[in-house]
């Protein structure tokens, strides 16, 4: 073996793919969709019969489930649209700091890097925190993005 043979992997994932794809007339309303780019709850899904030639076509209506942002699409029911790999966990809740959230995850670690929601949800989240409550936050992931979705109070031990 000579040293040209050196081979440098610097680097490493999971492998696992941000979306993958299926066909139009597949996806379900309440599933998951990419929209523009934007990963979307599919909130409204109608399919319009077609002229001679033509495919159906899908009209698709979802909500950005980051930024709760209203998108559309029109596609061929036949062709295939992206869906985002959405995963969904809860965390315990340790402390809330300059607007970002700090929780513990499964192996006892801290994960620091998520934002307080906006709005109620992050307002009620603080100050039940402040009331001394233990949360537990459900935090929900696609395409790299995570957001606090919901919280709820941990079960007395």
């Amino acid at each position: 073996m000579d040293d040209d043979s050196h081979h440098d992997f610097v680097e490493s994932g999971s492998g696992a793919s941000a979306t993958y794809p299926i066909q139009c007339s597949a996806l379900r309303k309440n599933g998951y969709v990419l929209l523009k780019g934007r990963p979307c709850k599919i909130v409204e899904m109608t399919t319009s019969k077609t002229g001679k030639h033509g495919h159906a076509k899908v009209h698709l209506v979802g909500l950005d489930i980051f930024t709760g942002k209203k998108l559309e699409d029109l596609s061929p029911s036949t062709h295939n649209m992206d869906v985002p790999n959405v995963s969904r966990i809860e965390y315990q809740l340790l402390n809330v700091d300059d607007g970002f959230l700090s929780l513990m995850t499964s192996d006892g670690s801290t994960k620091d890097d998520v934002r307080v929601p906006d709005g109620e949800l992050g307002e009620k989240i603080q100050s039940d925190f402040d009331d001394g409550k233990e949360l537990l936050i459900t935090i929900i992931n696609a395409m790299g993005e995570e957001a606090a979705i919901s919280y709820k109070e941990a079960p007395k031990s």
